[in-house]
């Protein structure tokens, strides 16, 4: 039987900040209370990302997710994870220019407790974080693989495959820092590049499919505790075959109030 060290410290911006090179981070994703409250005092942020669109909706993409659904579901996570550092994706849209951005981050804050909020983008959105941090809002980056692109992309590709590529990483990252977002979120880039992604700022990176070398990782909970069986990205761990454990439990109660042993003597009122 294995046993959880439960070294938790409710985590700030000034923490998170500070755990560069000290401390790797753990991110993992949530969408309601019930699983946030599981998650809360294990990792140091919690992410409501516009992912539970692929994950819960059946959408073939985030694209999808609205600012009401992301707030909805925000409040659920805050709900259920008080003392967890919360961040929420901001969804595809919310932010096309400077005042609709700070207009929809404004709500965001005043309708949820969220710690913060995450922006897909690097040097072509950096007035635009910019412009947020300056007006008191906490931003998370995103650059590399970035799915709310994936349209205008043509797919999902991993970044960072030529020398080009692999530069325009470097300084999307390093406008991001500079627009003052505290820390980034770098997806979908090869490892190498990954690393020169993570010596390049002094804020944390942290890397979902972009190798060990970054300053912590994030996931999607429903991938890394094997429920979502579409199919398994080459950059998930599974640490639990959920989807079969629960076939296996629905099975079992099935079988159960067929025969009429649930529910038991012990059972009634």
């Amino acid at each position: 039987m294995s046993i959880i060290k439960n070294d938790f410290e409710k985590m700030n911006i000034t923490k998170i900040k500070k755990s560069k090179n000290q401390k790797k981070l753990t991110v993992i994703t949530a969408y309601d209370a019930l699983f946030a409250k599981l998650f809360e005092e294990i990792a140091d942020m919690i992410l409501v990302g516009d992912s539970l669109n692929m994950s819960f909706a059946g959408r073939s993409d985030t694209l999808s997710a609205t600012l009401e659904q992301m707030i909805y579901h925000t409040n659920a996570v805050c709900n259920g994870a008080k003392n967890a550092f919360v961040i929420m994706d901001m969804p595809f849209g919310t932010y096309i220019n400077k005042d609709e951005a700070l207009k929809n981050a404004i709500e965001v804050y005043r309708q949820t407790n969220a710690a913060a909020i995450k922006i897909e983008g690097g040097e072509d959105r950096a007035d635009i974080i910019k412009h947020l941090t300056s007006n008191s809002i906490a931003v998370m980056g995103h650059i590399g693989l970035m799915p709310q692109y994936v349209r205008s992309e043509g797919g999902y590709k991993v970044r960072g495959k030529t020398k080009e590529d692999e530069e325009q990483l470097i300084r999307d990252a390093i406008a991001v820092e500079k627009a003052g977002a505290f820390a980034i979120v770098v997806e979908g880039v090869m490892s190498n590049v990954a690393e020169k992604i993570t010596q390049a700022v002094n804020i944390p990176i942290i890397g979902i499919g972009a190798g060990n070398v970054t300053d912590g990782q994030v996931l999607v909970w429903s991938d890394m505790l094997g429920f979502f069986e579409e199919f398994k990205p080459k950059f998930v761990r599974h640490y639990l075959n959920g989807a079969e454990l629960v076939k296996e439990a629905v099975n079992q109660y099935r079988s159960d109030v067929q025969d009429s042993t649930f529910p038991s003597k012990e059972e009634e009122y």
